[in-house]
């Protein structure tokens, strides 16, 4: 699946099952919720912390996917093409760190 066709499909969601888009500051508290449980899930699996019972039946994939949900609610309210923005990002992310990073000593 492209970038194009989950921001398509998201929007025959909300269109079809679920009724409509969330306002914009109701889906960017919800992106940062999501966050938060993706973090949560992080910092047990990768980090120092513990899991809880409560934690043990989270799946890394699936919290991924509710941020990625929510960010292309986001895009498609506000006008937004992924593609081209991330397109953009990528091209923006070379220019700026073509010699930053192999020439970073932390990272050899």
């Amino acid at each position: 699946m492209t970038i194009d066709q989950a921001q398509k499909e998201v929007d025959n969601w909300i269109k079809t099952i679920g009724v409509r888009y969330f306002s914009e500051l109701t889906n960017m508290a919800i992106l940062t919720e999501e966050v938060g449980e993706l973090a949560r899930i992080m910092a047990r699996t990768y980090g120092d912390q513990s899991f809880k019972k409560s934690d043990m039946e989270k799946d890394l994939g699936d919290e991924m996917a509710d941020v990625l949900w929510v960010l292309i609610c986001m895009a498609n309210q506000t006008g937004i093409n992924l593609t081209d923005a991330f397109k953009k990002n990528i091209e923006k992310k070379t220019n700026r760190d073509k010699n930053r990073h192999i020439n970073n000593d932390k990272l050899k």
